[in-house]
């Protein structure tokens, strides 16, 4: 469809000396830049000046271009105690972390416009509870909603059982929030059908990391820029973590950093690492997992590695081993480093198993990946060979989804095995961990019960349940939405669509009553007849979960609008206040939760405000990344509360794990796996809790694991996967101008305006055998969606295998299909179709098959196949007013 003008404002107000300034940090990517709101009254007509003394700057306008001048998306207006306030939204100028330029991304520069205003596309905002009757969505009140969820919910979970029970929900959105629903969903419902949105299953998205004893998120964003060699998988953090590249990695380029990437196409980062000397392993999708033992290859047979720290910091067979005990290992990690698959007796064994493999020979691997094998030799040369003066080069390594997301053990078990041998360790400049994609603000409230998951792997260990496959299968009766687009952010969405549809509308049981016991009845019926009942909690109704298939939908408030906490990719924790009135009724997620609890009858849950509800949870942090506890008694101690001894951090924030030093004084960790760092002698005092990340690698002796990484675990879904006659490979990920599923950008002009539908980068060669040019609409289809449709109990090694799972029947072959707008460029490789990740009308996951990593239970989401063929030309082709088919790697 076309779009209309965007028309931006031409003027807007300076905020006025008098004006209320607070600190906050910007609400999207991992980086988490620091930001200051200016609020000041619409009444009585109140504007800043030009000249320094009359404006809230103390500026002269006009400011140099770096100066805190104010663009059309850095304002809005908002009720403030019932009052509309103006509010002037930009990045802290003064802070000394993160941002520390000043500097702002597309995303985080138009955060003004995310808040709510009748007045602006935002006026879509949930304001009330809704119950579905006759077909449709009607307000009600909190007591009618949450009366019917908690009857329904009951009933459920004394008929069908607690596996009956399903929670969906974000582990992203604030500690507060995420505390209180798995204290709901582990804590007291304790149902193992429950994970966060970004997986089938409550696993852990890294377990190479895992395995190998490092933290995702142990780097200091320093680290980035300090290391000589940067090794970059997964992702271009310009496109998804602007900051993060704008203000560490770019300098470090231009200071002579040798920057490397590990992508299936080229972009704005890439070409500037390019132009500065880089390189980009512009490998086939999957096939990172033999470039990378490739590289290490080469750093060991020409005696590369880091000796020094290999010797002190790697566990042999026996200390991998130690602690465990006898009998199953039901803890994935535990079975994982033990297990003969991946398991070593150290360095040397290791290394004798690379050398034995044929896929690591350099010549093998280019073969594989399609790419040029003088790449791989020059990647390790960078990353390991001595300098002429005998040093070693400081490396570092980052991945994210794109790498991890393909072959998701295989992958992190490959790249966590060369980082030792890099010596990648907890050391300035030396280090291995995730880019990040949100923020993190995780908090469980609850243990996942991995006893009641029906999931089983060979040697009958237990693994947390496929929620998707349970689904499907008709056993979740209730399902507890939060926050996330279920359907479309998983694999074969379609299919998955299609059974939503079955199990809720298409049941014969609908509600077609404005009584509650009626509802109530109804609904009941639902669930005894083998069809679900969904209850959706967002701030805004999603199609197709919220606005088909909800029967109740709980509207929930978000950044602004409560005073929350959460800490970024470096762990530095912020408070998030409060600063407008959240739209009608809306509530934050923990009161929905708490009310809900309370009426299912649990304990615990009466809590009056936000910052109870985290320091409540301030113990539940002890031991892990972001380890606050020790905030909350320096608060009270002070006589404040957690959320007003946060708040004097400001923008700065402190990075967890804290610790209290013995003068009372609070003390944040730069980076985890500190091995230089020097903890008190007397050991913990008082509530602190040494964590062994601090100072050691988490695993039981506090060395690292290094393992094997069999490509012939994966091989055989790639071999089948791989394209055919006609056929690409359809991969996805996230460009900078749009965020997550775009629930914010769809309600920004510019945007819309920019990317009005989804596209796909496909390769001049690709395009002109079939007559596609840029502006095209294209059908990207395939009838070949492969879809696990069983739970079964694994007996032998290779009953999860691809091959053994397609023998023995458990693989469906589903159809799908997208349109698309065709944007032909020479970035990707010529077998690749690149789409928006999430684009929730055209899903770019629907041509991603529906079959887990057999051995973690994640998706390989970048995994998808299909054929591309125009239908026309789309309204963008010949007008200049939205799109863009310009190259987008350019420097």
């Amino acid at each position: 469809m076309s779009t209309p003008y965007y028309v931006p404002e031409e003027s807007i107000p300076l905020p006025p000396p008098d004006a209320e300034i607070i600190s906050t940090a910007c609400d999207y990517c991992v980086v988490a830049c620091g930001y200051k709101v200016y609020r000041w009254p619409v009444r009585g007509g109140h504007m800043g000046g030009p000249l320094a003394d009359q404006n809230a700057f103390g500026e002269d306008f006009p400011v140099s271009p770096l100066g805190p001048w104010v663009a059309p998306n850095q304002h809005n207006i908002v009720l403030h105690n019932g009052e509309p306030h103006h509010v002037v939204i930009i990045p802290d100028k003064d802070t000394e972390f993160v941002n520390y330029s000043g500097n702002s991304s597309i995303r985080g520069g138009a955060l003004a416009k995310k808040v709510y205003n009748p007045q602006t596309p935002t006026r879509d905002r949930l304001k009330s509870p809704m119950v579905r009757m006759f077909g449709v969505l009607m307000p009600v009140t909190w007591d009618f909603a949450l009366d019917i969820a908690a009857a329904v919910g009951l009933d459920v979970l004394k008929k069908h059982g607690t596996n009956a029970y399903g929670v969906k929900t974000f582990s992203y959105g604030y500690m507060e929030n995420t505390y209180a629903i798995t204290k709901y969903a582990l804590g007291n419902i304790r149902t193992a059908n429950f994970t966060f949105h970004d997986t089938p299953s409550d696993v852990s998205s890294t377990p190479g990391f895992r395995d190998a004893g490092f933290d995702n998120f142990g780097p200091s964003y320093d680290d980035w820029a300090e290391a000589d060699t940067l090794l970059m998988c997964g992702t271009d953090p310009y496109e998804s973590k602007t900051i993060l590249y704008t203000d560490y990695i770019m300098p470090a380029i231009q200071n002579g950093q040798k920057a490397i990437f590990m992508l299936p196409r080229s972009t704005g980062g890439v070409a500037f690492a390019e132009k500065h000397g880089g390189m980009l392993l512009d490998i086939q999708p999957g096939t990172d997992l033999p470039v990378v033992l490739a590289i290490a290859r080469v750093i060991v047979e020409n005696g590369w590695q880091d000796d020094e720290w290999i010797k002190n910091w790697v566990n042999n067979k026996w200390e991998s081993s130690s602690g465990f005990g006898q009998g199953t290992r039901n803890t994935p990690w535990q079975w994982r480093t033990t297990w003969g698959k991946f398991q070593t007796k150290g360095f040397d064994d290791w290394k004798e198993w690379l050398l034995a493999q044929d896929y690591s020979v350099p010549e093998k691997a280019a073969e594989i990946a399609q790419i040029d094998v003088q790449k791989i030799y020059t990647a390790a040369e960078w990353m390991a060979k001595p300098k002429a003066d005998g040093t070693r080069p400081k490396t570092s390594i980052m991945i994210e989804k794109g790498f991890y997301w393909s072959n998701n053990t295989g992958n992190t078990q490959a790249i966590s095995a060369l980082g030792i041998a890099c010596g990648c360790g907890g050391r300035p400049g030396q280090v291995i961990g995730r880019a990040g994609g949100h923020q993190r603000g995780g908090l469980r409230g609850g243990g996942y019960p991995r006893n009641k998951s029906p999931e089983k792997l060979p040697g009958r260990r237990r693994r947390a349940m496929d929620t998707d496959r349970y689904f499907m299968s008709g056993h979740t009766r209730f399902a507890h939405v939060i926050g996330t687009t279920w359907v479309q952010a998983m694999c074969g969405t379609q299919s998955l669509q299609a059974k939503f549809e079955e199990l809720t509308v298409r049941n014969p049981h609908q509600v077609t009553s404005f009584d509650k016991q009626d509802i109530i009845d109804t609904l009941v019926k639902r669930a005894d007849s083998g069809g679900t009942v969904v209850v959706n909690q967002d701030i805004y109704l999603v199609d197709p979960i919220g606005a088909r298939y909800a029967d109740i939908v709980f509207p929930a408030s978000g950044w602004g609008e409560e005073n929350f906490t959460r800490a970024n990719g470096e762990r530095r924790i912020r408070l998030y206040p409060k600063f407008y009135d959240a739209p009608g009724e809306a509530k934050p997620d923990w009161w929905i939760i708490a009310q809900l609890s309370q009426k299912m009858g649990f304990e615990g849950f009466d809590w009056t405000n936000s910052n109870e509800v985290l320091e409540e949870g301030a113990r539940h942090s002890r031991g892990s990344r972001k380890d606050f506890n020790m905030v909350k008694i320096a608060a009270h101690r002070e006589g404040k509360t957690l959320h007003e001894k946060l708040g004097e951090f400001g923008t700065n924030g402190i990075q967890g794990p804290v610790l209290m030093r013995a003068d009372g004084s609070l003390e944040g960790t730069k980076r985890l796996h500190d091995v230089n760092r020097v903890l008190p002698a007397e050991g913990p005092v008082g509530s602190n809790v040494f964590n062994k990340k601090l100072t050691h690698f988490n695993s039981q002796t506090g060395k690292c694991n290094i393992q094997k990484a069999p490509w012939d675990l994966f091989a055989s879904y790639w071999e089948w996967l791989k394209p055919r006659e006609g056929e690409l490979w359809i991969s996805s990920g996230r460009i900078n101008e749009r965020w997550q599923s775009g629930y914010d950008d769809r309600r920004r002009p510019y945007i819309v305006q920019r990317w009005p539908e989804n596209w796909i980068e496909i390769h001049p060669k690709v395009a002109e055998a079939q007559g596609i040019e840029s502006g095209d609409y294209v059908q990207v289809y395939s009838d070949r969606i492969p879809v696990q449709t069983d739970t079964i109990v694994g007996v032998e090694g290779d009953d999860f295998d691809f091959a053994s799972l397609l023998k023995n029947g458990h693989i469906e072959l589903t159809n799908a299909s997208i349109t698309a707008v065709a944007i032909v460029t020479p970035a990707v490789k010529e077998n690749l179709g690149y789409m928006d990740f999430l684009h929730t009308s055209q899903p770019a996951n629907a041509l991603s098959g529906r079959v887990v990593d057999w051995i973690s239970g994640n998706y390989n989401f970048k995994m998808g196949v299909g054929k591309v063929r125009k239908m026309g030309e789309s309204p963008y082709k010949h007008q200049f007013r939205s799109m863009s088919f310009a190259r987008r790697d350019i420097a």
